[in-house]
């Protein structure tokens, strides 16, 4: 007589994404850790850390194939390795279920759905969706279960969105079950040992560009002071962390309910980077910038986005121009370093809209020369529609048919979604309407703005080397002759700055 099988075990990927330089703590299957924790056997790989994440994950599987693969994906450069990874499985494995989870699946259900090598889609917060999941495999009996796409004889089947809950109502993070966690610490201009860490969720604002908007659909639950001092007491006093950067879609959702954590942040000393908003940062009363001082609060990142009221409204950013410089004056008043990123060129005068946008990035450069500048394309997302009648419990998901105006249609499989193309389209790197002229005009500003103001979290180029590159770009930053700067590439080859627009910190 056989021996009854157990729980499945539970293998948790983060295909590879980044670069060894880019490494950081996969929250992502952190999270999911959290749950499963004491209650299904799970390991974790990364594939930013691991040279050979598949063989890791085969091996496993050879030694237990009572298992349940879960996938976490991201749209853009993560998605083939995913593919890779699931396809090779399930060669190797048929019987093993293979789930996918994270932004890709959730703001493109269907295409995701679609690849014989994923059983189960998870849409939005995973936690629970996976472990009832588990619970159910036995029996198939997963149409109760929130948040989750699936097939049943062919046809798709978007089970009920799942309300999303604040991070407070979740295990705290086990991050000894990662090994070795200095090797997620890694060197930022904060910190030689930076740290990650996401508390609060979601975003109460619907910019029609963001990823955040189409996930979360305008919701936002915040972590409270307590949990967060947890973490970032273990994480500075158990494995060494010198910095922190704070993954939070926005991590000051208000002022009142923001103080409870910057007085947090005072006590525990650590330098700091945020996402942020212009208008919410702007309103902020002189006790709390200065609470923010001493926090030792040193960058945001703060999406300025574009030059005028009129395209801030149509991408309903609710915010306004005066803010951006209003947040400039007083982040170069308390030593902040706010990081602005621009998104540009609309479909409806894109060429009009960068010129307007590069003149107002010099203007924002006037009140805080320190200031960074991250420049993109615009790119819409798929929003979820408020204005059509759901019926209670039916699945909401984000819907964008075509990617423009006028084309052309979205991908419908996770491998058109690695073409160029696509992968562009969702890093906001281009846009179908947008000429070779005005895409050059941008780089070449880009390569301009770098050079003339060389980053500050740039912490391997010499002093010497920026000051040079500074120096020769000098004169075309003030008279707007931005073509063909070759001279400054050529210098770059021997003098190579770091671009966090592409490295992250």
């Amino acid at each position: 007589m056989s021996a009854p099988i157990g729980p499945p075990q539970v293998i948790l990927v983060n295909p590879r994404m980044c670069s060894p330089r880019g490494v950081r703590m996969p929250l992502s299957l952190l999270a999911l850790a959290a749950v499963l924790e004491g209650r299904y056997p799970y390991r974790m790989v990364d594939g930013n850390v691991e040279p050979d994440a598949l063989g890791l994950v085969l091996a496993a599987l050879a030694e237990n194939p009572h298992a349940v693969l879960a996938v976490t994906v991201m749209p853009g450069p993560q998605v083939a390795p995913a593919i890779a990874l699931s396809r090779a499985v399930r060669a190797a494995h048929p019987r093993v279920p293979i789930v996918w989870g994270g932004y890709f699946p959730t703001l493109y259900a269907d295409s995701a759905i679609n690849a014989p090598y994923v059983d189960y889609v998870v849409r939005g917060q995973g936690e629970d969706t996976l472990l009832e999941l588990l619970e159910r495999l036995a029996d198939g009996a997963v149409r109760e279960i929130r948040g989750l796409t699936w097939r049943e004889d062919g046809r798709i089947i978007h089970n009920p969105d799942r309300p999303f809950q604040s991070p407070d109502n979740f295990p705290p993070f086990p991050y000894e079950r990662l090994g070795n966690v200095r090797r997620f610490l890694r060197p930022s201009f904060m910190g030689s040992r930076t740290a990650v860490h996401q508390g609060a969720i979601g975003c109460r604002f619907r910019c029609t560009f963001c990823g955040v908007a189409s996930m979360f659909n305008g919701s936002t639950r915040l972590q409270g002071a307590e949990r967060m001092t947890a973490a970032l007491t273990e994480l500075r006093d158990r494995h060494g962390a010198n910095a922190v950067q704070f993954y939070d879609h926005n991590f000051f959702d208000r002022e009142e309910t923001s103080l409870p954590l910057i007085e947090a942040l005072a006590r525990i000393q650590l330098p700091w980077w945020c996402y942020a908003r212009a208008d919410t940062l702007a309103g902020f009363s002189a006790r709390t910038w200065e609470l923010l001082r001493q926090s030792r609060f040193t960058m945001a990142y703060i999406g300025a986005e574009a030059a005028s009221d009129e395209v801030l409204r149509s991408m309903h950013k609710g915010s306004r121009v005066e803010h951006t410089l209003e947040v400039a004056r007083l982040c170069r008043a308390h030593g902040v370093i706010p990081e602005f990123s621009f998104v540009l060129g609309g479909p409806q005068d894109p060429e009009g809209e960068i010129e307007r946008t590069l003149s107002f990035i010099k203007r924002v450069k006037q009140y805080h020369p320190e200031c960074e500048v991250v420049l993109y394309f615009y790119s819409p997302t798929p929003q979820r529609s408020r204005s059509s009648v759901r019926k209670p419990g039916e699945a909401q998901l984000p819907v964008l048919e075509r990617y423009g105006p006028e084309g052309p249609a979205l991908p419908t499989t996770p491998e058109e979604w690695t073409e160029p193309q696509w992968i562009d389209y969702v890093c906001h790197r281009d846009a179908p309407w947008l000429s070779p002229g005005m895409r050059q005009r941008v780089k070449d500003f880009a390569t301009v703005l770098a050079c003339r103001f060389p980053t500050v979290q740039d912490y391997a180029t010499a002093p010497w080397g920026k000051a040079i590159l500074s120096g020769m770009a000098r004169w075309r930053y003030a008279t707007g002759v931005y073509r063909r700067p070759w001279e400054l590439k050529a210098a770059r080859r021997l003098v190579p700055l770091r671009e966090p627009q592409q490295e992250s910190l």
